[in-house]
């Protein structure tokens, strides 16, 4: 019989690079929905899914990520990160297991050594505040939860940092690229893999291994070197960069100066190789390309 996977907020990057996987996870049958499809904070329509259609596990990708905007819009961001998380969560109890998808944005990024799992979190921004209380909800009603921490997340789909900068670099002869930001890009294709890794782990072991992890590309770059590296992959010579600090760069949010996860929790837990960023960014952009 097959295992029920529950994947919400499925039009988005993650949503989507899962999707893409559903052929090579036979043993799964998969519902790809969101907001359109599953209302996560109409709690009891969530229920009725969930039992509905006997849901085993669920990939929580659905969030509000417009960072700046949250700024402004605290109600519908708090109400999409942690009132549907919530909902998700008292509507899985007993029956399924979550797998819940947060950020670095957690941590106020005045680290200096990789963030781990077992860090203090301190959210600067309103996103991050909402995530941090995401998280706390849904290991309050159901405790048995998967938490992935992810960074710098792209991907050949919906609209993200790589894309931008392919389409500004043909556009424009110049671009100012903040240079005093340190992260790990992570390519949604390999967080999507990596989570349904997690799952067919599980279910070999019979086991569910709940708690808090984090999940990046490996390495460590800047936002202004990884834009270098995304133009010399992509063959853009005509724009000149140009590196500056943050302070040069004003935002409503305030953005972690550091973001670099330390991933050896879960790596270890569930036996993931993590590939290097330059070699996702290399496979993403040849999506695009042959696409």
């Amino acid at each position: 019989m097959a295992i029920n996977i529950l994947i919400t907020g499925a039009n988005g990057q993650l949503g989507n690079e899962l999707q893409v996987l559903f052929p090579q996870y036979q043993a799964f049958h998969f519902f790809a929905t969101d907001i359109d499809t599953l209302d996560l904070c109409n709690k009891k329509e969530t229920e009725q899914f969930i039992e509905q259609n006997a849901i085993r596990y669920v990939v929580n990708c659905a969030a509000y990520t417009a960072v700046d905007r949250a700024e402004d819009d605290a109600e519908l961001c708090y109400k999409i990160n942690r009132d549907a998380v919530r909902n998700l969560a008292e509507a899985a109890q007993g029956n399924a297991k979550i797998i819940h998808v947060s950020t670095d944005y957690v941590f106020d990024g005045k680290a200096t050594l990789p963030y781990r799992e077992t860090d203090a979190t301190h959210p600067q921004s309103v996103y991050g505040k909402s995530k941090e209380a995401g998280e706390t909800a849904l290991l309050k009603h159901a405790p048995e939860s998967l938490i992935i921490r992810t960074a710098w997340l792209y991907s050949s789909f919906g609209n993200n940092f790589v894309k931008t900068m392919i389409r500004l670099g043909k556009e424009k002869t110049a671009l100012n690229i903040v240079s005093d930001q340190t992260g790990t890009p992570t390519y949604a294709a390999d967080l999507a893999k990596a989570i349904l890794d997690i799952i067919v782990f599980s279910e070999n072991t019979q086991t569910f291994a709940s708690g808090i992890y984090h999940y990046s590309n490996e390495g460590i770059t800047t936002w202004f070197d990884f834009t270098e590296k995304i133009f010399r992959l992509s063959g853009i010579t005509t724009c000149r960069l140009n590196p500056i600090p943050t302070s040069g760069y004003p935002t409503k949010a305030i953005r972690p100066m550091y973001s670099v996860l330390d991933k050896t929790k879960i790596k270890k837990t569930f036996h993931l190789a993590v590939p290097g960023w330059e070699e996702s960014l290399e496979k993403c952009l040849a999506k695009f390309q042959s696409s």
